[in-house]
């Protein structure tokens, strides 16, 4: 946020509304909600800053209590902890918006908020294929429209909401985001975090680290071509802050690991390169085998036969190149070396 010059956008009398990811009350190294720990720095700069009007806003999926999830995920503790209040979205009152042929039930209070700040978590959807910033904002409408959502089919009406509220700062946890389902189980440790103000610049970017072109995640074309944002680009600046302290991945406390195992060597490898090429991995269910691919600070300076992901391994007969490289780069060098999707 120091970085990004956040206190030039912000002033001591604003209320300040906070929507992070508590789908349901799994704890977020779970791989589906947002880390406790992200949203306390975020507290702790807006204060610092003379701002004491905050605001945890949050609906967990229909069927399942928010409160409970405020309490396992860590927020309970947090809100009493910096004296903030705790809003359940789902006992908002509702105001009527339309845009895009729809019209949405949204809660009033995100509606209202001077500056509001979306703290969404990368990861896969068994429907969207990834949920990230535009999607998060699902959790700011009632449980009624969340069940209509559903049933008049997803990508639409999450574009149409994409129109009506529009955060004023995107913080995204991509620190363990699920593989490929919403609910968590398979956590994939990336360690990053990412900040921005345009959710379709960050979505974008969101997509290609887990392997998608963002043409392939419909709301997020849509969203593009209502001129709600732009994809990343070769020319997008990008900065890069902790180059020099990336954490390494431990593969055996990694679940995932097992299941493409017979794919990786691994050696000293970086979380947001291992994460990567697991990503990739999933995506295209490899069924041919050139040999292990190799990943990590350990082939520096080596040359080795066979494919190899990152920067590290640029001595590799083949190599993806990227520190770290970006998944959907991995999937079309597999697919273009005879891997089935």
């Amino acid at each position: 946020m120091e970085a990004a010059d956040v206190s030039t956008r912000i002033k001591p009398s604003l209320h300040i509304v906070i929507k992070p990811n508590l789908v349901a009350p799994r704890p977020a190294d779970n791989g589906a909600t947002t880390h406790p720990e992200i949203v306390e720095g975020i507290i702790r700069y807006l204060k610092e800053h003379g701002i004491d009007h905050i605001v945890i806003a949050e609906g967990a999926w229909v069927g399942d209590s928010t409160e409970r999830a405020f309490k396992i995920c860590g927020y309970a503790s947090l809100a009493k902890k910096y004296d903030v209040r705790l809003l359940d979205t789902k006992k908002d009152r509702v105001v009527k918006k339309s845009a895009h042929g729809f019209e949405i039930g949204l809660c009033e209070s995100l509606v209202n908020a001077d500056y509001l700040i979306n703290v969404p978590v990368l990861k896969g959807h068994c429907q969207t294929r990834m949920t990230c910033c535009l999607k998060n904002l699902k959790g700011c409408i009632p449980d009624s429209e969340k069940r209509r959502f559903h049933t008049i089919g997803l990508h639409k009406p999450i574009a149409a909401l994409a129109s009506l509220l529009k955060p004023d700062l995107h913080i995204i946890d991509s620190i363990c985001g699920d593989l490929s389902f919403e609910e968590g189980g398979t956590p994939v440790p990336s360690n990053r975090i990412l900040l921005g103000f345009d959710p379709v610049l960050l979505d974008s970017y969101g997509a290609r680290l887990m392997g998608y072109h963002p043409d392939e995640i419909e709301h997020l074309r849509l969203v593009k071509e209502y001129g709600g944002g732009q994809y990343v680009t070769d020319q997008t600046e990008i900065t890069e802050l902790g180059i020099d302290d990336r954490p390494k991945i431990d593969m055996k406390s990694v679940s995932v690991a097992k299941q493409f195992a017979q794919y990786i060597h691994e050696d000293g490898a970086c979380s947001a390169c291992y994460a990567a090429l697991v990503f990739a991995l999933n995506k295209m269910q490899p069924t041919a085998s050139l040999g292990k691919i190799k990943i990590g600070q350990g082939f520096r300076g080596q040359t080795c036969r066979g494919i190899g992901v990152g920067h590290c391994t640029k001595g590799s007969e083949i190599n993806v190149p990227g520190c770290p490289p970006q998944a959907v780069d991995i999937v079309e060098w597999l697919r273009s070396l005879c891997y089935s999707e």
